[in-house]
């Protein structure tokens, strides 16, 4: 999803950025990993304990954009990538378990979602800087290295092995929000009571504020951004959005959303931003994404598979 997305649509309902009730404090934190910002919310019994804690998870998502980033040429997925078309590449149990889930949700709903459209990185960018649509030439070139088919594990070896070169995976769609779970994960297990992990809008609840009241997450209505469509009320849960209004390229009249249908290329259409929300947020993440591309009868058709997920769809005007 687009970075900006977490400030939009998606609010933190917290009151108070640091608060005492019954000798546990509220506290707060914001850092930029995997190139968004993340908000680390704890329940703790005191702020020393809260700042160490809220060390502990930002350094846990360090440690995963270290594995899965395509952009720091060290990591396994770089290295993925770099033999693409020539060898298969040893990763760790984690990034080989993270990419099956991938091609599993790739197969739910027949490439709607793609790992591997990474590949089309320099065919449409939504910086601000593109002044003329891709050619259909250059569109079709790049579809063609996307494809979760091609993509190859060995479970024996712990391998991952990119068939055509020139493919490429990322876990762009998907990433921030498995580091809000493996943030979530961790605190849990240091025993903190209850927290957020934001990830720029994908994000992993547990617990309650120091009042015993359940976490609030108001969502955004993205034609009207001072207005709540609805207020979330987390226990443990996870929110992720996905969304095409803020994050296009505006061309000669028309505007193209960031969010790519793998099979044609083409930005996705018919839909605003889709909420979601479950236990998970790399599954509510992976269905956000797929949602938008798939469109509302489709992506509801999808969406019912998955009773313990509920959805808030906006269409395009």
């Amino acid at each position: 999803m687009s970075k900006y997305l977490g400030s939009t649509l998606l609010f933190l309902c917290l009151g108070l950025l640091f608060q005492t009730v019954d000798a546990q404090v509220l506290v707060k934190r914001q850092l930029t990993k995997m190139g968004s910002l993340f908000d680390i919310t704890v329940v703790a019994r005191d702020s020393i304990q809260a700042d160490q804690h809220i060390q502990d998870a930002a350094n846990e998502i360090e440690r995963i954009e270290n594995l899965i980033s395509e952009w720091r040429p060290h990591t396994q997925i770089a290295q993925v990538n770099q033999y693409a078309g020539i060898r298969p590449v040893q990763v760790d149990k984690e990034v080989f378990e993270l990419t099956r889930r991938a091609i599993y949700y790739s197969q739910l709903t027949d490439g709607a979602f793609d790992i591997s459209i990474a590949a089309l990185d320099k065919v449409w960018v939504f910086d601000g800087s593109m002044e003329q649509l891709p050619s259909d030439d250059a569109i079709r070139n790049s579809v063609q290295y996307v494809g979760y088919q091609y993509i190859v594990l060995d479970s024996v070896n712990s391998t991952i092995f990119l068939e055509k070169k020139g493919m490429k995976i990322g876990f762009g769609s998907i990433g921030k929000g498995y580091a809000a779970d493996k943030g979530r994960e961790l605190l849990r297990s240091l025993g903190i009571q209850g927290g957020i992990v934001n990830a720029s809008g994908d994000l992993s609840a547990w617990g309650t504020q120091p009042d015993r009241q359940p976490w609030k997450v108001g969502v955004r209505n993205p034609f009207k951004p001072h207005k709540m469509i609805k207020v979330l009320k987390l226990g443990y849960g996870s929110v992720a959005t996905s969304g095409s209004y803020e994050k296009f390229a505006e061309l000669h009249g028309k505007r193209y959303a960031h969010i790519i249908n793998p099979i044609t290329g083409w930005p996705s259409t018919g839909l605003t931003s889709v909420t979601v929300y479950g236990t998970s947020a790399e599954f509510a993440n992976f269905l956000s994404t797929s949602i938008m591309v798939l469109g509302n009868k489709k992506g509801k058709k999808l969406l019912k598979k998955f009773p313990d997920y509920k959805a808030i769809i906006v269409k395009d005007k």
